[in-house]
This record gives C-alpha cells, sequence and structure tokens, in this order.
C-alpha cells in the first residue's frame, strides 16, 4: 500500500535521523460533545482564538489514531482540560477509557480550582495517571490560587509532570504570563511542569524558569511555524541549545492549520543540529514519560 504524502514526509524525517518514531507530549482527544464544542470555537475564530484557524485533522477519533500511529508517533496525549468547574471529572473519565484504549496513548488528566480538586487528582496519581493538562487562558483562573496548593504539593511529590499552557498566546488575559506559574515553582520547586508553546510570547521569560527549576521543561507547539509568527527574541535559540535536555515534541495535533510535517520542519530549519532533534522528538519525552505502562 502506497504511504499517505502526509505520513510520508512525517517518516521521511525522524527515519533518517535513526528514531524509532516519534513522542508528542501535546495532542489532543476530547469526548466528542466537548471537541465539537472545541472546534467550534476554531471554526468562528472565537475571542479566545483570535484569528481564522482552520482545523487539518477533523477526522473521527479512530481515524485520528490511526494517523498517528501511521506518522510513527509512538506515543502521544490526549491532554483535556477543563474550562470550568465540574467538568473534570467527566472529562478525566473519558480520558481513562481512551488511555484503555489506545495502548500509545499517555494517560491524561485535568483539574480546575474547587474543593474536590484535591481528592481527585491525589486518587489519579494513586492510579497511575501520566501527565495532566491545565488551560488559563481557556480556563480563566490563577494558577496559585490556594484551592490548587494542595494538587501542586501532590504533584510535585509525586513526579507527575503536568502541561500548563499559561502562555498568552493565541490570546492572553489576566491569567496568562510566567509570574503565576513562577509563584507555583517557588512554592513547589520539585513540580515537573510542561511549559506549552514554550510560553509564547514570552519564550525568554519561561526560558529562565526553566534554567531556575531543575524540573521545568518547555514544548514546541507550533512554534516556529509559518502561521505562528515570523520574528522571535534574540537569543531565543541558544537558550533552547543551553535547554535541550528540557525541551519536548509537541504538536496541538488535530487541531493545526498545516500538515503535521511542517512542525518538525520547523525545528529542523532552527540549525540545532540532529543530537538537538533526537532529544526533542524523542528521548527527553521517553526520558520524562517512558513507553507502554
Amino acid at each position: 500500500m502506497t504511504e499517505a504524502p502526509d505520513a510520508l514526509a512525517v517518516r521521511m524525517f525522524w527515519q533518517p535521523l535513526g528514531l524509532p518514531g516519534l513522542f508528542d507530549v501535546h495532542t489532543h482527544f476530547l469526548p466528542p460533545n466537548i471537541e465539537r464544542r472545541v472546534w467550534a470555537q476554531f471554526d468562528e475564530a472565537g475571542p479566545k482564538i483570535g484569528r481564522p484557524w482552520p482545523i487539518r485533522y477533523r477526522q473521527s477519533v479512530d481515524e485520528r489514531v490511526d494517523q498517528l500511529r501511521r506518522f510513527g508517533v509512538r506515543r502521544f496525549s490526549s491532554l483535556p482540560y477543563a474550562h470550568k468547574p465540574g467538568i473534570a471529572t467527566y472529562l478525566n473519565d473519558w480520558a481513562r477509557g481512551f488511555a484503555t484504549d489506545v495502548p500509545e496513548s499517555i494517560w491524561s488528566a485535568t483539574f480546575y480550582p474547587e474543593p474536590e480538586a484535591p481528592a481527585y487528582v491525589e486518587a489519579l496519581v494513586a492510579h497511575g495517571v501520566e501527565v495532566f493538562k491545565v488551560h488559563v487562558q481557556v480556563g480563566e483562573f490563577r494558577l496559585d490560587d490556594p484551592v490548587l496548593d494542595p494538587v501542586w504539593g501532590t504533584l510535585a511529590d509525586a513526579g507527575t509532570p503536568v502541561v500548563i499552557h499559561a502562555s498568552a498566546a493565541p490570546v492572553g488575559n489576566a491569567f496568562t504570563g510566567p509570574e503565576p506559574l513562577r509563584r507555583v515553582l517557588e512554592r513547589h520547586p520539585r513540580l515537573t511542569a510542561v511549559v506549552a508553546h514554550l510560553g509564547a510570547p514570552d519564550y525568554l521569560e519561561f526560558c529562565d524558569l526553566a534554567a531556575d527549576f531543575e524540573r521545568v521543561h518547555l514544548d514546541t507547539t507550533m512554534v516556529f511555524t509559518d502561521f505562528w509568527e515570523t520574528t522571535y527574541p534574540a537569543g531565543l535559540t541558544a537558550r533552547l541549545r543551553d535547554l535541550q535536555d528540557r525541551v519536548l515534541l509537541g504538536s496541538d495535533f488535530p487541531t493545526i492549520p498545516y500538515p503535521y510535517a511542517h512542525q518538525l520542519e520547523s525545528l529542523a530549519r532552527l540549525d540545532l543540529g540532529d543530537d538537538w532533534l533526537r532529544d526533542v522528538c524523542w528521548h527527553n519525552g521517553h526520558r520524562l514519560l517512558g513507553m507502554k505502562r
């Protein structure tokens, strides 16, 4: 069977690097009713999107899982994110079923600043959840909300990573930016945080967090693509070279307006070398989250 062009382009990226595939820490799979609402926001270029954003991979859950397999993505996340109180448990139950059904998936969960959060996060960690996701731009909450302090403590003690969309991209608000996360890290310096989108547009400030706290990582989601932006602060690529062991491949699949391979091409054209690409696209994710549970 002839390989589809999208899949061929992705495989032609990682195979010459001698990798077993790709390790993508930032993909999304959500309950269909929630996903339809999320996609509608993108279709309408809603206020939290801010620009036209055509979704390229608008297939069923099964078709999207198969697409990632054909790309050679060996592990990928579902990353639900709660946008209001009372929905986290529903999202977490669905994500647990997805992780059971899809062996390559990284068992993902979310939380929200609500009284129940410390208990359900502790239970999920005890049962083996592998990564959490929070999105303060969408959820409109403070990372350092006192209600979440025991949650951060649980995650720091367990070493369970949390992907945090704290950046002001695509549209910032009063809850985004590096300072709330810095306050959390000052209280919980052993927290394993993965900053989504390299913290765009506050790239250097989030790089500072990674330099100051040994368990802070950055994911590449959408950054350096032609869709994202055309100028970056001086010194950013040098910082990413220095942080080579803390940068992780993220794509935002399926909610991207370009072929999956374009994210990979965008990283390659930084010209940071094959060893950097190998670490970012495989070794760092494997070190942080490993293979099948």
